[in-house]
């Protein structure tokens, strides 16, 4: 059974996780368009508020759930300019979206996927790969705070990146 389908149902357990895995998405672009991070969290909330209420309003045939939050935080972020700023911004705010808007959504995708992979990692080399590339931890100081060989973190490491490469390519 599909998010959307459960949320049909009123599962709100479904609704966080859809959430989790996309508001993201969905704020990076109500930032981008709206240049506000207040604006940007309010513009979050009413698009995750208007899909739990009207989930049928979301067509699998037509796009990915990502792809179409994006379209709607994009939409509902013009509209609010649209309300605070005159004409001519809005029109200049759009040029400049629309360049970066493909690449933005293309971008938060990527992050996403690489989340979803280290999640299903196993936990020695996900451990050790957010340590080193998300803490800044250098492989010595990893090494000290798990109490593991030198050696054996670099391997993990190594590892681990040789993995998290795999999965993203296939």
């Amino acid at each position: 059974m599909t998010l959307v389908t459960r949320i049909r149902g009123g599962d709100e357990a479904a609704m966080s996780e859809l959430y989790d895995r996309y508001a993201n998405v969905v704020y990076a672009v109500a930032l981008r368009i709206l240049q506000n991070a207040e604006a940007a969290e309010d513009l979050l909330q009413d698009v995750f508020l208007q899909l739990w209420r009207n989930p049928d309003a979301f067509d699998a045939s037509r796009g990915s759930m990502a792809a179409w939050l994006a379209v709607i935080s994009r939409h509902r972020a013009i509209d609010r300019l649209r309300q605070r700023r005159p004409e001519t911004d809005i029109e200049e705010c759009v040029i400049a979206c629309a360049r970066d808007f493909a690449e933005e959504t293309e971008q938060s995708l990527v992050v996403q996927k690489v989340r979803q992979v280290l999640a299903e990692m196993n936990p020695d080399y996900r451990n050790l790969l957010e340590l080193a590339f998300f803490q800044g931890l250098t492989h010595n100081d990893i090494a000290v705070k798990t109490g593991q060989p030198l050696g054996t973190v670099k391997t993990r490491i190594r590892a681990g990146l040789q993995q998290l490469r795999a999965r993203l390519a296939g």
